[in-house]
């Protein structure tokens, strides 16, 4: 039980609370700066049942194999390529909704607005989602930082699932707001999570 308190659980696990604070903190803080105070919920935190829960599961996990498997957890190489994936995320997401402003919300527009315009330069120039794209090697990330084998397949699948039925469905609404203009976007573009096109 001493691997608890001892220096790796202690360096994994800060990097993992520091890490998701800091994400779910910035996403809620930008959104209050771009969109204001009045139109901003604590959906901008992006926290729900689901995900609590895949991040209650990924800690019991690193508990149990830090107690019963302490050498699995000390793969130095392998936990600092996922703090590498956790800050690259980090970086590509925060791109996206710097660079769209306005056009970035939380949720799917299924209505367009006068402030809801394609976006195409900066990181949407390489990538036509790159909040998706930026989330989803944040999430798997996480995983291989605490070297959780188990939590970085089941991460990686289920944000997977997850964006190859939110991609289609958000590209739906795009196609009826810009025509043309996206459809040439979208073939010049890869979507930005791996087999989703």
């Amino acid at each position: 039980m001493t691997e608890i308190l001892g220096y790796t659980a202690c360096r994994q696990l800060s990097q993992m609370f520091f890490a998701i604070i800091f994400f779910h903190g910035s996403e809620y803080f930008l959104a209050v700066i771009i969109h204001g105070r009045s139109s901003v919920t604590l959906n901008s935190l992006l926290v729900s049942k689901q995900y609590l829960l895949a991040m209650m599961f990924s800690l019991l996990e690193y508990c149990i194999e830090v107690v019963l498997f302490p050498e699995l957890k000390e793969h130095w190489v392998i936990s600092d390529l996922g703090l590498a994936l956790v800050v690259i995320g980090e970086i590509i997401r925060k791109m996206s909704i710097i660079t769209a402003g306005k056009s970035f919300t939380h949720l799917i527009r299924v209505y367009h607005d006068e402030n809801h315009q394609l976006i195409t330069h900066g990181v949407y120039r390489f990538i036509r989602h790159p909040g998706y794209c930026g989330f989803f090697i944040w999430s798997v990330g996480t995983q291989i930082m605490l070297c959780n084998p188990i939590s970085t397949i089941g991460f990686a699948v289920v944000v997977w699932n997850f964006f190859a039925k939110r991609i289609p469905y958000e590209e739906y609404f795009l196609r009826q707001f810009f025509g043309a203009q996206y459809e040439e976007y979208a073939r010049k573009v890869v979507s930005g999570v791996p087999f989703v096109n």
